[in-house]
């Protein structure tokens, strides 16, 4: 199905490996952080409570506790069958994640995807995060594609979503 395209796009999580992340542990050292900026921290799953993070402008203080968590379920991921394709992909490949980027390398290195590409987009790679286009489109760009000719593999509603605006295609995994 990719032969079709100039590039290939995919997702990490959920698409390529499964991140081994406790997302309640670390939601647990973000609460008292979000707490003491007068944010409502009730939350249990880090992720969660990054939109609030956001809101009240300390992304910044945040971000190392998830891509700790992001790393260290990185090292202890689950190999997906999809990593095969992704691995012997015969033309431009990129990874456009949720997940920071060092955890979109370790993830990669763990499995014995020798620098599985060079282009990354994390969360932490860009200023907006999927569904925004901003990181697909970045993606692309860095791998010389055009949205038109590209496709994008994810595993999820917010996946669809970013492909469609980015205007790249879609395959669901």
């Amino acid at each position: 199905m990719t032969d079709e395209y100039d590039a290939v796009v995919y997702d990490l999580d959920g698409t390529l490996v499964r991140l081994a992340v406790d997302w309640a542990a670390a939601a647990k050292e973000i609460q008292p952080i979000i707490r003491e900026h007068g944010g409502e921290a009730t939350a249990n799953d880090a992720l969660d409570l990054l939109p609030v993070a956001k809101s009240l402008g300390i992304e910044e203080k945040i971000e190392p506790h998830l891509a700790a968590a992001e790393r260290a379920g990185a090292r202890q991921s689950e190999r997906l069958p999809l990593l095969e394709e992704f691995a012997d992909v015969e033309r431009p490949v990129a990874i456009c994640s949720l997940n920071c980027e060092a955890a979109c390398r370790l993830a990669l290195e763990e499995h014995g995807v020798p620098n599985g590409t060079d282009v990354i987009v994390g969360r932490d790679s860009v200023t907006e995060r999927k569904p925004h286009p901003q990181p697909l489109l970045t993606a692309v760009d860095r791998l010389d594609a055009v949205p038109e000719r590209t496709l994008f593999v994810g595993d999820s509603d917010s996946d669809a979503v970013t492909a469609r605006k980015a205007g790249t295609a879609f395959r669901r995994v």
